[in-house]
This record gives structure tokens, sequence and C-alpha cells, in this order.
């Protein structure tokens, strides 16, 4: 038996660490007490860019170069790169090719960006794998996520105060004795499409005369996350028990770090034991695309998943979409 496996995974964040007193004080000088918004949401630090010379492209740059290094292969082993960010350094050329410009690439190489919101990291994962599958050519696959959102939610508390910044890669390739990537479930409910924006009014309006750049800035308007909780149970129950798996089976969950709270409804809901739940947001905050991925990548640093272990990720993405993984690690 072979699947598309995890073969390494690394990650990289800035150094800048910030802890939740600075976001009361930038708060409070607005206006805004977020005091319950940040202890609500769980955080104690996360680790935010504070230079010029850092971005969610060099970001990635630094956690492929490290995942290359662990899996001792050099970029040219890679046969596709797929850069997944909903805050891209650039639009054209894409990430992906920048990524292979600055690794050293192969001729060959199939690159390309997509953007799935705070799923990225998991479709990405998804996608390569049944790539993969369906192609014997791509052999190996390297698989980056990053975002650097503080920089465009200044005036936003729910995202600034919560969000940290961070790069996750992996390297995925066929193994023997592993079913690998096993299965993934969508659900979309697009009710909240609008609630959160960005560029605000658009890419084509930038350049009119009555925008600013402050305009541009990501534009949000809250709502009840909680529903997105009933939906992750309900596609986790039908990912397990089409592909007959028990949840006693699976060593550890790795669901969006968002918020606790739904981490609880959705552990709740499934009955399962905190123990087996990996929470990473009181350490780095919530890093968008690449959440459930920093949490996988935790697990294994500390232990609690190692080869062959079944393992589920959960995330959603703005708008809103679920995602749910089943993977063998």
């Amino acid at each position: 038996m072979s699947g598309v496996q995890i073969r390494e995974i690394a990650m990289y964040h800035p150094a800048n660490e910030v802890g939740n007193d600075y976001y009361i004080q930038y708060f409070a000088e607005k206006g805004t007490d977020v005091t319950n918004l940040v202890n609500g949401l769980g955080r104690n630090k996360r680790f935010v860019i504070d230079n010029r010379e850092e971005n969610s492209y060099t970001m990635a740059l630094e956690a492929s170069r490290a995942v290359l290094e662990k899996a001792g292969l050099q970029a040219a082993d890679v046969d596709l790169i797929i850069f997944t960010s909903q805050t891209p350094e650039y639009l054209l050329p894409s990430n992906a090719l920048k990524l292979h410009h600055s690794l050293g690439g192969d001729l060959n190489t199939a690159c390309f960006d997509i953007n799935a919101n705070c799923a990225g990291m998991l479709v990405a994962i998804e996608q390569a794998s049944r790539y993969m599958t369906s192609n014997p050519r791509i052999e190996r696959a390297l698989v980056v996520g990053a975002d650097y959102l503080s920089i465009h939610t200044p005036d936003e508390p729910v995202y600034h105060s919560n969000v940290g910044e961070a790069a996750v890669a992996v390297i995925l390739e066929p193994a023997e004795d592993t079913r690998g990537f096993i299965d993934s479930v969508y659900q979309t409910d697009t009710s909240v499409i609008d609630n959160s924006k960005f560029p605000a009014y658009g890419l084509s309006n930038l350049y009119r005369e009555e925008y600013t750049a402050k305009d541009a800035q990501l534009q949000f308007v809250p709502f009840d996350d909680a529903v997105c909780a009933a939906s992750a149970i309900d596609s986790i129950k039908v990912l397990l028990s089409r592909n007959e798996v028990d949840k006693d089976e699976i060593a550890a969950f790795m669901f969006s770090q968002f918020t606790p709270g739904n981490i609880k409804r959705v552990s709740e809901g499934l009955d399962i034991h905190s123990d087996k739940v990996v929470y990473i947001g009181d350490q780095f905050g919530y890093t968008l695309s690449t959440s459930p991925l920093l949490a996988l990548h935790q697990a294994i640093q500390a232990g609690k998943v190692k080869r062959g272990d079944y393992v589920v990720l959960w995330t959603v993405g703005a708008g809103w979409q679920n995602v749910s993984l089943l993977l063998q690690y």
C-alpha cells in the first residue's frame, strides 16, 4: 500500500514577539477596549512582522529552505510548487514562481498560487495530493503557505489583536505502507460572503481618486462564527465514517486556531478528549492559512504525532467554507 505522505514539515515566524498588553494599550489609545477580546481568544503572545524586509513571500522562502534542508533535498528535486496566501506579496508573477527562482527549481517544475483564505494550506495539500495520485510524473511537491495580515488591519480589533505571522512548508511524496492523504470534505455556506473583504473596495478601485490606501485595508463585519462549528462536526463525522476510521483511532486533531471557543465546541460535538486536540493559539496567535498545519508541526515536535498515526485537520475560510482532511502521517 502506498499513499501521498507528508515527508517533512517546517515553519518560520518573525522574531518580534508581541503580548496582549501591547494590543490593549494600542486600541485603548483609539478608544476601544480589547481586554476581554484578547483574553477570550486565548492569546498570550504572537509573532508579528515589524520591519520592511519581511513579508508573506520572504517568510515562505525561509520555511521552504528549512523544509528542503530537513528532507535532505534540493529545489531541483521538487516537481510541483504550490504557494497559498490571502495576503500574497505579489499577484504577478506568482509567488510560487518567485520561490522556484530563489530556491533554484528545475526546468520541468510546475508552479502556481492558490487562495482559499484561511483554508489555503488544507486545500493546497489536498489538491497536490490528488494531482500526484493522478499524475505519476509528479513525484514530489513543495506546498507552502504564509500570511502577513497585521499591516492590513491596523484599525480592526478582531483581526489585528488576534493574528500572528508565520509560514509553514511541507514536502509531499509517495510512500509505501501508508495511506497518506486519505480524503477531504468541504462544506460551503456563503451567507456571510462579504463579512471579510480585502482590498475593501476591490483591486479595480485602488487608483480612484476618492479612495486612499487606508480605504484598501481589510473590512470586517462581525458575525457569530460559532455557526461554523456545527458544520465542522458534521463534516468530520462524514469524513471518518466514509473512510471507516473510528475517532478513537485518531492520534490528534488539528483544528482552526481562530477561537478556542470553536475548538471546544467541535471537540465536545465529536466527543473527543481534549488531550487529543492541539491548541497553539496561545503561543502563536491565529496564523490564518497556516493555522492547522502549524498545530501539526508543533504536535510532531512534541511527540504527540508519530509516523503511521491518523490525524484530522479542520479549518474554515472567510465567506465561509469548512474544509476537513484525514491523513495518515
